[in-house]
């Protein structure tokens, strides 16, 4: 696969800590706004530009994505942010609680979005898409980094272990505790080097930013048709900046996937007595009551609050889960079809106001705060890397909410021209 290196504009390290922000798809607008007046000089306030308006505005108006451009700009004159002229690679690392993963940041290329070698597991909206691709016309730049991952290469790990022994760019910890350290390859000789690597890699996976990879291939694929270029593949040498796009790759070994659990604000009318008793009869056997039920200990077993208890429950069949498809041995997956749509009645999670997902590290009492007396939880066993490369190598897509992956990439430290 191609790994280019690339010119962006980042914050002077003085200003990093207080520019960089969580991305803007882990705020709705209340949080957004509310993190913004708390932090006015943050990357958010150019990432959520509707928070410059009152709540009334239409957040997709012309004149909102005009007020991105407007203070990234400012940005750019004020100087928070500096541009790397020379074309570079970044080595990002982020630390939490122990765990440490350490990817490179680089510009991948839309052809190979578009030919499957950088695959999908995810679908998109297209309102969601609308909403990036008018951000990245606005500002004229990719904002927001699509977080990728690739089958380990020690290749690449030697030469990203050389390059961590230099001094960082920045070395902060941010306001959710996560330790920030970025790098920079710029030598003509290690760059050419971790070009040639990456090109012995044979894909990459989309773990996390889906939307905004879409976005970017969506906006490459116009300006080609503005610009009479044919839509397919590049010619060689005849590469614009709108080819590529804003990634972070990291070895699969060293990512961290989290819970992706699932809070009903109600039980659809049903008893905790006729919820148990309708798990039964969709496939699933009740292990027992109590808290050590809440996390459920492998795939295929699920903790279920309901009355003000935990429940343990673990699918009866699951050894004879077809082997051949990767999408259908989901737990996510089979908690929708066997539970959420029959006995619930959630037909389409993604539209339903009766269900609440929740990621993270939030632990199991939020689940229970949520749910309340009235309502129910259900926390899943987290989906595996090795899941989600099985359902993209094989051409599908999970369900809605599967996996959660922690730490986040701040959005803000690296911005790309186009």
């Amino acid at each position: 696969m191609r790994a280019e290196p690339m010119s962006c504009l980042r914050p002077t390290p003085e200003r990093a800590a207080s520019f960089a922000s969580l991305p803007y798809d882990v705020f709705d607008r209340r949080s957004a706004a509310a993190y913004v007046e708390a932090h006015p000089d943050s990357f958010l306030a150019i990432d959520r530009p509707e928070t410059a308006f009152p709540p009334d505005q239409d957040m997709y108006a012309p004149e909102v994505y005009a007020k991105a451009a407007e203070l990234l700009r400012a940005r750019a004159q004020d100087g928070t942010l500096l541009r790397d002229a020379t074309p570079c690679y970044y080595v990002w690392r982020l630390e939490q609680g122990g765990h440490a993963q350490t990817g490179i940041a680089c510009a991948c290329a839309v052809d190979e979005y578009l030919d499957g070698t950088i695959r999908r597991h995810e679908g998109t909206t297209a309102a969601k898409e609308a909403d990036r691709i008018e951000h990245i016309r606005a500002t004229g730049a990719q904002t927001g980094p699509i977080f990728l991952c690739y089958r380990d290469n020690y290749a690449i790990d030697v030469l990203v272990r050389a390059a961590t022994q230099a001094s960082p760019l920045y070395d902060f910890t941010d306001g959710e505790g996560v330790r920030q350290t970025m790098w920079r390859i710029a030598r003509p000789a290690a760059v050419e080097a971790l070009r040639a690597c990456f090109q012995t890699v044979p894909c990459a996976y989309i773990a996390d930013g889906h939307h905004r990879a879409a976005s970017a291939v969506h906006l490459s694929l116009e300006r080609r048709r503005a610009d009479g270029r044919p839509e397919g593949a590049c010619a060689k040498g005849d590469e614009r900046p709108y080819d590529l796009f804003l990634s972070v790759l990291f070895p699969a070994s060293q990512l961290r996937v989290l819970p992706y659990d699932r809070v009903l604000f109600d039980t659809a009318g049903l008893t905790p007595e006729d919820l148990l008793r309708g798990l039964g009869q969709a496939g699933f056997d009740l292990m027992g009551e109590g808290p050590s039920f809440a996390v459920p200990g492998a795939r295929h077993e699920f903790g279920l609050f309901v009355g003000g208890s935990w429940h343990g429950l673990r699918l009866r069949d699951h050894e004879t889960l077809p082997e051949g498809d990767p999408v259908a041995r989901l737990d996510a997956g089979i908690l929708q079809d066997r539970v959420l749509g029959p006995l619930l009645g959630i037909d389409d999670p993604r539209t339903s106001e009766r269900i609440r997902f929740v990621g993270g590290v939030e632990g199991t009492g939020r689940l229970e705060e949520l749910a309340g007396a009235g309502g129910a939880a259900f926390s899943l066993f987290p989906t595996s890397v090795g899941e989600l490369m099985a359902v993209s190598d094989a051409g599908r897509l999970m369900p809605p909410k599967s996996t959660w992956f922690e730490p986040k990439l701040r959005s803000g430290l690296l911005i790309r021209r186009i």
